[in-house]
């Protein structure tokens, strides 16, 4: 297949950065969450703007990483990245001399942090709790690689930097959910040395079977009290 006109071609050592990410990032991480509902057949369900990323997952004054909603964005250049600082979760160097990589949406994907980054990935996660744990664990929402860069080992660096960060905090474990159609991620992820649970279901309440519970609380106190 004939190499996109407009595509930047990444060949010899790209370096890969996960770092946690800020209100700059939000018009990166609103195309890479469509891109993964195109990905997923569940563009129907799309709603998400801007102005809703950053409040929720940016808000004034910030909370800290893993207490709360977290995002985190996957940077890659071809030259050395700086010496990890504060925001930094994981780095990794893919050597790509044996097979160039094209990416069509560098230009459009190019990071906030300037200096040739392009922006591949991101993740999004958060707290829960296991009662039977008694410990809190990590939600993965959403992990996502853009297309070129897929099969590169990125996705493993990412969610191996989320499971070493629930270890760290003594948590007692990482959940997400895949399709069951995928199989591909499916295979990954048991290949990471995850269980995929067959006998539990998602139980779901959103839209208009989330609104009509408004007000219920005091429907059932007056009717507790009329008792």
């Amino acid at each position: 297949m004939a190499t996109p006109a407009n595509a930047t071609t990444f060949s010899g050592e790209v370096w890969a950065e996960l770092r946690l990410a800020d209100a700059s990032d939000v018009p990166h991480i609103h195309a890479l969450i469509h891109q993964m509902a195109e990905f997923e057949l569940l563009t129907d369900l799309f709603a998400a703007t801007h102005e809703l990323l950053t409040s929720t997952l940016f808000p004034s004054p910030p909370r800290p990483p893993f207490t709360s909603f977290t995002a985190l964005i996957l940077d890659l250049s071809s030259s050395p990245l700086p010496a990890s600082g504060p925001s930094t979760i994981a780095s990794h160097r893919l050597d790509l001399s044996a097979s160039p990589l094209a990416d069509p949406e560098a230009a459009a994907f190019a990071s906030p942090r300037g200096g040739g980054r392009v922006t591949a990935g991101f993740v999004i996660c958060f707290p829960n709790y296991s009662t039977f744990l008694s410990k809190p664990g990590l939600y993965v929402e959403d992990i996502f690689v853009r297309a070129p860069w897929r099969r590169r080992g990125l996705g493993r660096m990412m969610l191996s930097a989320v499971a070493g960060k629930a270890a760290e905090l003594g948590m007692g474990r990482v959940e997400w959910c895949v399709l069951d159609w995928n199989k591909n991620a499916i295979d990954f992820y048991e290949g990471m040395g995850a269980e995929v649970l067959p006998q539990w279901r998602i139980c779901r309440l959103t839209g208009a079977a989330l609104d009509k519970y408004k007000g219920n609380q005091e429907e059932w106190g007056g009717s507790k009290a009329a008792e």
